[in-house]
């Protein structure tokens, strides 16, 4: 692992000026707080492109330019004893999610399984955030999302599906769950953002052009990607032969979950934009499943059996020159063991965004990047 270079926030530090900036855009403190806590799991997980990085312009920006609803009004539209359906009005994907969360694990924690999905939302964070909670409540916990097009089916070049993350979260022995968490396309939009701020290419083979080529300038592609000029691709990549279709196949899946079982929109409908060019609501579909191992075999059997599996993985023989393999949800661990203490890192351009908001605002912070 390279050695870290960029200033770190401590955490606190970061966590409350998130809350204050977001209550000064209208989000009421409680869910300020639930949305801080989701991105700053990400960079805790270090999955930076969907943490603070992600701060302005997706969230921010998004209520600035009137397709993110600052105040959430959650109707639940439909209800039995092991489903839900909840409509979160164009609010905080990630205050509705919490919600949602909250009465699956209770409706498993009583009857063993629970399913839920929302409609007219809006980005809900890293998916493994609403997984987790299911894990920490010592179940399963699964969960996709749709979201603006982005990813060309095989053998096509235009973009029509979204990154779509199909993610798995389950309870082991260990110090640490497994945590599948994951877009469907071999790399994710906010990857691409994390890049071009980051001024690097993104690597050759992930993007895929209109003359069925592709490129690697991450500003580029971000500008042709929004005018439908390139797409991303799914897990396996261009054509059959590398299993393209796999990912395509999946990526489909939580196309289809997200929008089907919400009767919500899907595909170009969900690009944000107007046939004119306007901004309009996003109206993302997620979908959540709650599983309770106690009643099957047990929660302890299942904790140990996954435990024995992910060390069987671990110990099993490297290919020359690797020193070690690792399993779904340890880096992120890794990750957290290596940052609790420091703090969050920040880059420039971050670092330049909070000292705008924090003026914009007049807000007390006096970060250590600018000591």
């Amino acid at each position: 692992m390279a050695a870290e270079t960029r200033p770190y926030v401590p955490w606190d530090m970061m966590n409350n000026f998130m809350i204050d900036v977001f209550e000064k855009y209208g989000v009421p403190h409680e869910d300020a707080a639930i949305c801080a806590d989701v991105l700053l799991e990400s960079d805790r997980r270090g999955i930076e492109s969907h943490g603070c990085n992600r701060f302005k312009p997706i969230y921010l920006d998004r209520i600035e330019n009137g397709t993110l609803l600052p105040v959430t009004d959650i109707e639940i539209v439909k209800e039995t004893p092991t489903t839900v359906v909840m409509d979160a009005h164009n609010g905080m994907g990630m205050v509705a999610s919490y919600r949602m969360m909250e009465m699956l694990i209770e409706k498993a924690r009583n009857l063993g399984m629970a399913g839920g999905a929302i409609m007219n939302s809006t980005h809900y964070g890293i998916a493994g955030y609403w997984t987790t909670m299911a894990e920490k409540a010592g179940m399963i916990g699964i969960s996709g999302t749709n979201a603006r097009p982005s990813v060309a089916p095989t053998f096509g070049v235009e973009p029509m599906m979204g990154t779509n993350p199909l993610t798995f979260t389950m309870p082991t022995d260990e110090e640490f769950p497994f945590n599948f968490d994951c877009a469907t396309s071999i790399v994710q939009n906010g990857k691409i953002e994390f890049y071009e701020r980051m001024g690097k290419k993104t690597p050759a083979g992930l993007v895929v052009t209109e003359d069925g080529g592709t490129m690697t300038d991450s500003g580029q592609i971000l500008k042709n990607m929004r005018a439908g000029k390139c797409a991303l691709l799914s897990i396996g990549g261009l054509g059959e032969e590398t299993g393209g279709y796999k990912g395509y196949g999946f990526t489909a899946i939580v196309e289809i979950l997200s929008a089907a079982l919400t009767g919500g929109p899907y595909m170009k409908e969900l690009s944000g934009k107007n046939p004119d060019g306007t901004n309009r609501m996003y109206r993302l579909g997620h979908f959540f499943f709650v599983i309770n191992p106690e009643f099957f075999m047990g929660l302890d059997t299942f904790r140990e059996t996954t435990g024995g599996i992910l060390r069987g993985l671990r110990a099993s023989e490297k290919a020359p020159g690797q020193d070690r393999i690792y399993t779904a949800g340890e880096k992120e661990w890794l990750a957290w063991q290596d940052r609790k203490d420091k703090g969050v890192p920040v880059g420039e351009s971050i670092q330049k965004e909070m000292i705008a908001l924090r003026d914009r605002f007049d807000l007390p912070y006096t970060f250590p990047f600018e000591k």
